[in-house]
């Protein structure tokens, strides 16, 4: 099974933050997952983006693959995802 770190959706209605997770690609977008990797606060100016940076490295490092938002969010902290 593929691992993949994503976006998992917290929060209140017209209120979202996300938490930055490591999930098997098969689990649904809001529920069971691996690991805690981070959060992302869209509703800051500007966003707040907070990350494990030794856990990341190491999920990237077993071959999890980041999704695109994902993948430009740990960008901007600069960790490169080696497998787009």
């Amino acid at each position: 099974m593929a691992v993949k770190i994503r976006l998992t959706r917290m929060g209140a209605k017209s209120k979202p933050y996300y938490r930055i997770v490591a999930a098997e690609n098969e689990y649904p977008r809001d529920g069971r997952f691996l690991e805690i990797l981070g959060s992302y606060d869209p509703k800051k100016n500007p966003a707040e983006v907070s990350v494990k940076e030794d856990r990341v490295r190491d999920w990237l490092s077993k071959g999890a693959k980041p999704t695109l938002t994902v993948a430009n969010l740990l960008k901007t902290k600069g960790i490169e995802s080696a497998g787009k």
